[in-house]
């Protein structure tokens, strides 16, 4: 059994191979609309395909607040997404267009524990 197997209750992690985890906390302007959203969709399809990209959850609060939970394989990986010209773009017009605020945090993962009935 590997460490995160057992971390896990004996589950496979699907984001095993995930050291670290970003918190993508936002509110978007109230003028955002099909700009935003076709640039969201855009950048997500280019982040899943971008090497050291693991996953994404997006989930939203009845009040507008949005949290984005994105696992990446390393810093390094998550470095060179940081530093993509089209990323570099988004976040321009994020700042200028869309976004209310956002916050952003970085952490690392350091230990993995789940439950799961069905199993």
């Amino acid at each position: 059994m590997s460490p995160n197997e057992a971390d896990s209750g004996g589950l496979r992690d699907p984001y095993e191979h995930a050291e670290v985890v970003v918190l993508f906390r936002s509110q978007l302007h109230a003028d955002a609309g099909e700009d935003y959203t076709a640039m969201a969709d855009a950048l997500l399809e280019r982040a899943r395909g971008f090497p050291g990209f693991v996953a994404i959850r997006d989930y939203a609060s009845p009040a507008g607040e949005r949290l984005a939970v994105v696992w990446w394989e390393s810093h390094e990986t998550l470095a060179a997404w940081r530093e993509d010209s089209e990323h570099l773009a988004a976040q321009r017009l994020g700042r200028e267009r869309w976004f209310e605020w956002f916050r952003l945090e970085v952490c690392d993962r350091v230990r993995t524990h789940g439950f799961d009935r069905s199993r």
